[in-house]
């Protein structure tokens, strides 16, 4: 997958091309600072700092003065919105121009189009100017019928409509019948009606306040996870995200049919009521057919499917952004270093692939053991010997064990094991979505080209226990196993966010230049995959780097992506302790004067002397200015130089290790445990209690201090929260708990 910086590049080309006409057009940079609720100048420098090439976390983290300090997420909304607005006056631009082609742009439609905010009004607004399709009434114009149409628009006529027909009877023209004469003129009018942007805006906006989504079971009789949609309604401004996406799937894999039911007769009296002027015996009954037609056959289905569409994209964004903020706490785990772990990738019928990974992530032994059915007594003790000898060997401390097929089976041969040897070792069971989809991937093969992919796997088990950062972004984001309707909803978008997030994960914890991997460095600002190739070649080639500036000596990598990168990259031990740290080489003078002016020395940084650095300065203002840097930028370099490289996943709770077994049949009601939160979810939050089957726990079971909105409030991924059991269901295998009532 491409970092989301990489595109970014695209969006910039045509950046101010719109921007010179704000008498005309939407002024963009006003627009956008009214939705995020920030100053009108941080918009417009964060604007400029995007167009000129910069990337969000560099912004973000070394233009805090030129933005007054917006942070990663309200940048990424900015951009967003950026290029949605952009989009949307270049999409006005071209519907002015067509339209005047035509000779049709009147003063009044110009100035609606340029007021319009979003596609869809400018759609509305485009729809009767735009070259169509041959329809019954483009059909029926041909045969000459526009004038029949015209006439009972009027509602003048004082005789009988199909007195006047008769003359538009040409079988020449394929009009046969008085009676196809008035049919072809009713869907010129019934298109005329439906081509109404005003009508359109009014419908949707009453189908959307007073409409109800329906859906129904195409067999009653069924079994499937749709059961509770099987025969339901709710009103269509009420209707929840994860509702929206489950009677999507339910109808894509044809177990529901879903209909949005709107207020129908309100809708029709209302067309009536602006197609109807004045009461005409003759030409009354056929306008009130019309309408009804009009609503029925040509604006209702599109009606319908817009706002599918429209709940479709919200209930996705609400999806995305759960998913976000699940991945990001995933992704920031804390590492578990300096330890010798042995990955476990569970398995029956083939056996358990193990991997030996040392401290610094390389793998120093792989086998397979067979402790798991089908076996046999013999084949157990083997694989334990085996196993007594491997950890004695390595001085494995730390067992890290998929939760994939036969992992309860591998947990209870683990635990028995650990009961029999004199090293205190313990395991975790971890989480192993994607490593399939990593070790048969070609980075992989890559990576370990003589491993099958049960080694990659074990390995990729291991090692994401040691740095999760690291090895999770060797896997696309969606494959992670965090989030809901993944697979749903627009993948493009989708993998740009959840892109964005990897990104702003690895530029804060920052990487190790002479260590990081080259997908690792790929998600670096300013770094694209091919430069991180590059990079790791050039390492391969000259040794370790012994300070950032040979950076520019990398094939492709110039000054521009120096700029962006230099910040990110650490090197432990090189030429300068500044190039260990997150200060950025465009302020290492103002870093040493600092350091000198307050009696320290840049060596200082590496020996950890500086821990009382921000109790020297006694005026951040009057020193910034000294130094000729923003006040910002002096108190982030204070910051970072008292606790240089701090790795902000620190702070973050450490896994649960277990010594001990726990089964789904142990498990009884009021039990209290320990869990992990795995997944947060619309309605709910799964934990880890130690047993194969995760919990839920209901939106509703979280917490009795108040009501809220989304699980997120109170969890995120990776905490460690104290549960109790509510009930256990065995054939279904669900386990139910609670957070309430446990002080």
């Amino acid at each position: 997958m491409i970092p989301l910086h990489n595109q970014q590049n695209s969006d910039i080309i045509r950046a101010g091309m719109l921007q010179h006409r704000k008498g005309k057009f939407m002024d963009i940079n006003q627009k956008i600072t009214e939705e995020l609720g920030v100053k009108k100048w941080q918009v417009d420098a964060a604007v400029k700092l995007i167009d000129e090439g910069n990337t969000i976390p560099f912004i973000a983290r070394y233009r805090k003065e030129a933005t007054g300090t917006l942070d990663d997420e309200q940048l990424r909304k900015l951009h967003e919105r950026l290029t949605y607005l952009r989009n949307l006056e270049e999409k006005k631009e071209q519907v002015l121009s067509s339209i005047e082609e035509q000779g049709k742009l009147t003063e009044e439609l110009k100035k609606q189009i340029l007021a319009a905010e979003t596609l869809v009004v400018v759609e509305d607004l485009y729809r009767p100017y735009r070259p169509k399709r041959r329809t019954r009434a483009t059909i029926a114009k041909e045969r000459g019928l526009e004038p029949l149409a015209a006439v009972i628009t009027l509602q003048k006529t004082k005789q009988p409509v199909e007195e006047l027909a008769e003359e538009y009877v040409n079988p020449e023209k394929e009009v046969n019948t008085v009676g196809e004469a008035i049919a072809g003129a009713k869907d010129i009018i019934a298109e005329n009606i439906s081509d109404e942007a005003d009508y359109r805006i009014w419908i949707r906006k009453i189908t959307a306040q007073k409409g109800r989504v329906i859906s129904a079971a195409k067999d009653e009789k069924a079994e499937s996870v749709y059961e509770m949609y099987y025969d339901f309604e709710e009103p269509v401004n009420r209707l929840a995200g994860h509702r929206i996406l489950a009677l999507n799937r339910g109808e894509k894999e044809k177990f529901l049919t879903v209909k949005i039911e709107a207020p129908e007769e309100d809708i029709i009296r209302y067309l009536e009521k602006k197609t109807i002027h004045r009461d005409n015996p003759y030409t009354t009954p056929i306008l009130k057919a019309v309408a009804e037609d009009s609503y029925k056959r040509l604006i209702a289905p599109a009606i319908e499917r817009e706002i599918r569409n429209d709940l479709t994209e919200k209930a996705e964004d609400g999806a995305i952004e759960v998913f976000k903020k699940n991945l990001e706490q995933l992704l920031m785990q804390p590492p578990i270093v300096g330890q010798t772990v042995l990955g476990w990738d569970p398995a029956f019928r083939t056996g358990c692939k193990l991997a030996v990974v040392d401290p610094t992530g390389k793998v120093i032994g792989t086998t397979v053991i067979y402790p798991t059915a089908p076996t046999t007594p013999q084949k157990i003790k083997a694989s334990k010997d085996v196993l007594k000898k491997i950890i004695a060997k390595y001085n494995i401390t730390l067992i890290s064990v998929g939760n994939g097929t036969a992992s309860r089976e591998s947990e209870m041969f683990i635990v028995e094991l650990l009961k029999e040897i004199p090293q205190k070792v313990q395991y975790v069971i971890v989480n192993e979505a994607g490593a399939s989809v990593y070790s048969a991937s070609k980075l992989a093969s890559e990576e370990f080209p003589k491993f099958d992919v049960g080694q990659r796997s074990a390995t990729s088990i291991a090692r994401r226990l040691q740095d999760p950062l690291a090895e999770l972004v060797k896997i696309d984001p969606k494959s992670i196993g965090v989030g809901q309707y993944q697979h749903d909803m627009n993948q493009k978008k989708l993998s740009e966010a959840l892109s964005g997030v990897v990104e702003d994960c690895v530029n804060r914890v920052g990487v190790d230049l002479n260590t990081a991997s080259a997908p690792l460095l790929a998600y670096i600002s300013g770094i694209s995959a091919a430069i991180a190739k590059n990079i790791v070649a050039y390492r391969e080639e000259n040794g370790k780097f012994a300070n950032r500036k040979q950076l520019l000596k990398v094939a492709k990598l110039g000054p521009k992506a120096f700029e962006q990168c230099a910040g990110f990259m650490r090197i432990q031990g090189g030429d300068n302790p500044l190039d260990g740290t997150s200060v950025h080489p465009e302020t290492y003078e103002a870093a040493e004067k600092l350091l000198k002016k307050q009696g320290f020395s840049v060596e200082d940084i590496s020996g950890g002397k500086l821990v009382g650095l921000s109790l020297t300065v006694k005026d951040y203002k009057k020193l910034a200015e000294e130094l000729g840097i923003g006040e910002i930028t002096l108190r982030d370099i204070v910051k970072e130089l008292e606790k240089p490289a701090r790795d902000p996943r620190d702070e973050m709770p450490k896994p649960i290790l277990r010594t001990d077994v726990l089964e789904m049949k142990d498990l009884t009601e009021g039990m209290l445990l320990k869990g992990t939160v795995r997944n947060v979810i619309d309605f709910g939050v799964f934990v880890d209690i130690g047993v194969h089957q995760d919990g839920l726990v209901h939106i509703s079971e979280i917490t009795d201090k108040k009501f809220i909105k989304h699980p997120l409030e109170v969890v995120s991924v990776g905490d460690i929260v104290d549960v109790k059991v509510l009930s256990v269901d065995m054939k279904k295998k669900r386990i139910a708990l609670t957070m309430k009532g446990i002080s």
